[in-house]
């Protein structure tokens, strides 16, 4: 047992070598490190392998997992395997120091020349962990704003709006909690536990930012080509003020091949992760990005910036120039209005009992020499007939999508929970066979929206049924993204939009 052990180990050390994630000068010390691992003392070196043939992680990390089980090392579940091949991972790293340095001296030859560094070690690593990810389903929906991207994510679990909310509160409750949240510095190394993901393989690059020290990373769930997090140097709230447009435009004149957003600050409109000031960003063009132009306005003062109200169904007004502090002034100039504004002609009001409901969802990118900064506005009033929030997707869109519509959504990418492939293919089933599916424990809570699309279609057979399903989510994320709009896409919602325009 222990020979198939060795090769093994000696396989992963040789992957480490290949990928550029270990030097050769460090292979003894690396498989000494690896074998500690499994109590072993002593090394049985084999020529039964063939080197130079290209080394998959996948399977290879599966053979060493299934070896510390049967060793009893660890359990054989899903978070034992995980943390085990993440230590196991770790031995073959670059320490912290090593990749910022590195990072630095390929940002001097180009920025795309340091975060393709910096991408690839992250994926090499199995720190995104790329099988997984190609398991992801994804397809485009042509909506009335244009190309809509979807995806059903396999590998982040779906959170309630009410969970997200309460997460947020918690996040400061406990002192001796370590570390404080997902998104703190302090995860980079940690070993990770049963209730908290093991970040050995993490490394971050620091970043100044507006003047303010952030970390920059990539996220392990990777929704998008180069996904990657900024995220505060301190455990402090998300927050959306004048130093947000500041740092966007900043990281973008840093890495102009990338663009960044920040999530609302506010819960059934924000991110997942609220107790954590951060950023989203990626090597990925977003719809919002190829929306029309539906207005053209002049706001005093600013005729020098060229500001637009966007065809997209969550407000947008997008503002494009080259002088980014002028940009700054008119970002937190509207951010500032729209904080007080109400309009409860449309259900727009700021405040309740003096707690706000009003803020932004921005995002920034630049196109040769001009910015472009999209700012989102968001409302986060309920009521008592929309407990999940006025503009939170409709009750009848909830089977789809009930999560909270954070940055990446509104500007276009739907990440749709891993439940929606299986459930998709059982409901595809009995659509076909004709059996009543809504007594189905699982397909109940799709009745209303089936027999809302059914007579869209005449036909569903088992050569069309695929496709109508998954045409019919993407019509339904467009909705929701309706849903979130503070001024509707109609001539009522749209009159109300050009008066808060006025109000600035």
């Amino acid at each position: 047992m222990s020979n198939r052990l060795y090769l093994a180990i000696k396989k992963l050390v040789e992957y480490g070598i290949k990928t550029g994630l270990t030097p050769e000068r460090e292979r003894i010390y690396t498989r000494n490190l690896l074998l500690e691992l499994y109590g072993e003392d002593i090394f049985e070196d084999s020529d039964e392998i063939d080197l130079s043939d290209k080394i998959s992680l996948e399977p290879l990390l599966n053979e060493l997992l299934d070896e510390a089980v049967k060793r009893g090392i660890i359990e054989d579940s899903v978070t034992e395997r995980d943390l085990f091949d993440t230590k196991l991972m770790n031995a073959l790293m670059p320490r912290p120091a090593n990749v910022e340095e590195e990072f630095f001296k390929r940002y001097e030859l180009s920025p795309v020349n340091a975060t393709n560094y910096f991408y690839n070690l992250s994926k090499d690593s199995n720190y995104i962990r790329t099988y997984r990810i190609e398991k992801d389903v994804k397809w485009s929906y042509e909506s009335k704003y244009g190309k809509i991207d979807m995806t059903i994510n396999l590998s982040k679990p779906e959170k309630t709006p009410e969970e997200i909310a309460k997460a947020a509160k918690e996040g400061f409750k406990s002192e001796n909690v370590y570390p404080k949240c997902l998104l703190c510095k302090e995860n980079e190394g940690f070993s990770g536990n049963l209730n908290k993901q093991a970040r050995q393989t993490l490394r971050l690059i620091p970043l100044n930012l507006g003047g303010d020290k952030m970390y920059f990373q990539y996220s392990p769930y990777v929704y998008y080509n180069e996904h990657c997090i900024v995220f505060n140097d301190k455990h402090i709230p998300m927050v959306v003020n004048r130093k947000t447009f500041v740092r966007l435009l900043d990281f973008v004149k840093q890495f102009p091949h990338y663009v960044i957003g920040s999530n609302a600050d506010l819960p059934i409109v924000g991110g997942s992760i609220l107790s954590h000031d951060h950023y989203q960003g990626g090597n990925y063009t977003f719809p919002i990005a190829n929306a029309e132009v539906l207005k053209e306005v002049t706001i005093k003062g600013y005729e020098d910036l060229k500001v637009s109200i966007l065809n997209w169904p969550v407000s947008t007004i997008r503002i494009a120039g080259t002088n980014d502090k002028k940009m700054v002034d008119l970002a937190n100039h509207i951010f500032e209005t729209w904080k007080d504004y109400n309009d409860e002609s449309v259900n727009i009001v700021s405040h309740t009992d003096g707690v706000r409901h009003n803020t932004f969802s921005p995002a920034a990118r630049k196109r040769g020499d001009v910015f472009e900064l999209d700012l989102l506005l968001r409302n986060n009033r309920t009521s008592e007939e929309h407990p999940s929030g006025i503009f939170h997707s409709r009750e009848l869109y909830q089977n789809i999508k009930r999560e909270n519509l954070g940055l990446i959504e509104v500007i276009g990418l739907a990440i749709l929970p891993a439940r929606m492939k299986s459930e998709m293919k059982l409901l595809a089933d009995r659509l076909v066979s004709g059996e009543d599916y809504s007594k189905d424990d699982v397909l109940a809570k799709h009745k209303p929206w089936v027999e809302d699309f059914l007579p869209r279609h005449k036909d569903i057979n088992k050569d069309n049924v695929e496709e109508i399903l998954y045409e019919e989510m993407g019509h339904a994320f467009s909705c929701c993204l309706e849903d979130a709009g503070v001024f509707k896409m109609n001539k009522e919602g749209q009159e109300a939009f050009e008066r808060f325009i006025d109000a600035l």
